[in-house]
């Protein structure tokens, strides 16, 4: 069975975060490609073209985002600038920060130091070093069993850090971890999403990157770049968030939400012997 994400229909232009004469960030929609592609000829939607043409300059992309995904997304507005804003991603001095819906209770801290080998490359290829660092934002407990052998089923709000950039990789560590992300036709669990967009009535990948450090490309100074929930509570994919967010049941740790989502969560759950801060055993449920 073909999953297909619910896409929001944009009757709006696309959200522009920072804009000036080097380099133009945006909030990408999920279910948009970045640009045009010969793997998917039955796309219509590109985030270069409808930028291209929203500002009416030529725009470079900088960095790649899944088609799934949604959050900030970096172009630049000359070659030049583009080399410089390329060069950060490779030499890791950008920094990324996602939000993701995952599989069962995360511990407190995760550290994935777990190598991968490239999605299209030879069966012999080697892997290439992948480091993502994985914290627990909250928890929730859904009082029916999607897997018969327990009595609930249970899914993280986790934060994500990604320190090398290989492709899929918080999507891959997840799932490595056995957290795969909730929605990922990918690298998840097919009936699980079927399952759980069932119950909240949304069928999307729930990856977000939330958050971008950068230096400028002709200054050098870094700039922070985040898609605000509280600015941007009129996007259909904010909105997604914010309802999954408002399921009764949800339980904070103590480090709780980013200020810029805003209160979604009620008190962090720190006195709690089950909270997801305190668990040592993995639970995949």
């Amino acid at each position: 069975m073909t999953e297909t994400p619910d896409r929001p229909c944009y009757t709006h232009p696309l959200e522009i975060l920072w804009q000036d004469e080097d380099m133009v960030v945006v909030y990408k929609p999920a279910g948009w490609l970045v640009h045009r592609t010969a793997i998917a000829r039955h796309e219509t939607r590109f985030v270069l073209q409808t930028l291209r043409d929203q500002i009416g300059q030529h725009v470079w992309p900088v960095h790649r985002l899944d088609q799934g995904t949604c959050g900030v997304l970096v172009f630049a507005l000359s070659k030049e600038a583009c080399q410089k804003l390329a060069a950060c991603f490779a030499d890791h001095s950008a920094h990324k920060h996602y939000l993701a819906l995952a599989r069962g209770w995360l511990p407190d801290t995760v550290e994935v130091d777990y190598a991968l080998q490239p999605d299209d490359a030879p069966e012999d290829a080697p892997a290439q070093p992948a480091q993502t660092l994985l914290r627990c934002l909250a928890h929730l407990e859904w009082p029916e069993a999607y897997d018969p052998r327990h009595a609930s089923t249970r899914v993280s709000l986790v934060e994500a850090f990604p320190k090398t950039g290989r492709r899929h990789q918080i999507r891959r560590h997840l799932k490595h971890e056995s957290h795969p992300i909730i929605g990922d036709a990918t690298h998840g669990k097919g009936p699980l999403n079927r399952w759980w967009a069932e119950r909240i009535g949304l069928h999307r990948m729930w990856l977000h990157a939330h958050a971008l450090e950068i230096p400028h490309p002709r200054t050098g100074q870094v700039l922070r770049f985040c898609a605000d929930w509280r600015q941007l509570a009129h996007v259909p994919e904010v909105q997604q968030w914010q309802q999954l967010l408002a399921v009764p049941g949800w339980k904070a740790t103590e480090r709780g939400l980013p200020e810029s989502c805003g209160t979604l969560l009620p008190t962090p759950a720190s006195t709690e012997k089950e909270s997801c801060q305190r668990t040592k055993k993995k639970d995949f449920r």
